[in-house]
């Protein structure tokens, strides 16, 4: 495994082909995926290893991508730890209590690794003997992302409540992301321990904020997080969107491989990040609804861009939409195999 062109991508070594994979890549575009799926809560699905095991692999299988991404989400260590929250459909997580003061804090509790998240554990080892040389990729959600959901109470445009607090309560917001750093980083670890190869770190909402902010307020925390796990020999992938002011800092945070959104050609991020590390990206999903032809020129035209770069996993700049067709997904998978066979 650890030969794979996935894992040599993110180490930036030389390749045989671009690896490929896709955030989201289990989920709703997949029909076998609905099907399995059918009447269970997401977060209760995300507790059932031979489920999230079958969802795991039905991408593996259907697309041919170069790795594997554990099904789960990045409220499953809020909901392990005892936070009343559930995730809606078509709105997605709401939280019962919203964090506003020092009192909801205590919502937050620390982890414990066995008794809270052996589900974890297990459905991590039954994939990974299942994968054999196909690497899994773990990942948790970054500190700002969590806390931004915990603050407002669900999902936010514009983050009113979470800036709110940044600036006129930066004490109180600093205590609340220095616990979810604990909490990520025992979530990630519970993953590699169990046998996933490399992590990710989703900042998804981080690129509301500027880059003063970002350093301010934000970056030590997820410093906190991918330092956790700095010497557990896997790569660490730092991935946000619109982003692109904030490359530098998100790669200074301990990343070996930086997630580029659709906004900015993977060759000027790299510039931006500098040589000592590899990026991943960068298609646009809404890209995936063009004609064919019009697919095909943008995945080569990224190519090119990620051949400049130290190294290059490619993926689209966010998450696989539930509408996408499921072949077509499949076709650029061999397209980036065939056209970038070394």
């Amino acid at each position: 495994m650890q030969d794979s062109d996935f894992l040599r991508a993110a180490r930036r070594e030389p390749v045989s082909h671009t690896p490929v994979w896709f955030m989201r890549q289990a989920g709703r575009a997949l029909p076998e995926y609905r099907k399995v799926r059918a009447g269970i809560p997401m977060l209760e699905s995300c507790t059932r290893p031979d489920l999230v095991t079958e969802i795991t692999l039905q991408p593996v299988r259907r697309y041919g991508v170069d790795a594997a991404v554990f099904f789960s989400d990045i409220m499953v260590p809020l909901k392990a730890i005892g936070v009343d929250l559930e995730i809606v459909p078509d709105v997605g997580p709401v939280i019962a209590n919203p964090v506003r003061d020092a009192s909801g804090l205590e919502q937050v509790r620390p982890l414990d690794p066995e008794a809270d998240l052996g589900f974890v554990t297990e459905a991590v080892r039954q994939l990974v003997g299942e994968l054999g040389a196909t690497p899994l990729i773990g990942f948790g959600g970054a500190p700002f992302t969590v806390a931004s959901y915990l603050i407002e109470g669900g999902p936010s445009k514009n983050h009113e409540k979470t800036k709110a607090m940044m600036h006129g309560a930066p004490e109180l917001f600093a205590a609340l992301l220095d616990r979810l750093a604990d909490l990520t980083a025992g979530f990630l670890k519970v993953q590699i321990e169990a046998g996933a190869s490399v992590v990710q770190l989703f900042d998804s909402w981080v690129g509301a904020l500027s880059p003063r902010d970002y350093q301010r307020y934000v970056m030590p925390h997820s410093t906190k997080v991918l330092d956790a796990v700095a010497g557990l020999g896997v790569p660490r992938i730092h991935f946000g969107v619109g982003t692109g002011e904030l490359l530098p800092l998100m790669a200074a945070a301990g990343a070996d491989v930086v997630g580029v959104d659709w906004r900015v050609p993977l060759d000027e991020a790299s510039r931006r990040i500098g040589p000592e590390f590899a990026v991943q990206g960068n298609l646009d999903p809404a890209v995936v609804f063009a004609p064919w032809p019009v697919i095909e020129a943008r995945v080569r035209e990224i190519l090119a861009d990620g051949a400049k770069t130290p190294g290059h996993i490619f993926n689209l700049g966010h998450g696989v939409l539930p509408e996408m067709d499921p072949d077509v997904l499949t076709r650029i998978v061999e397209l980036v195999h065939e056209a970038s066979a070394r």
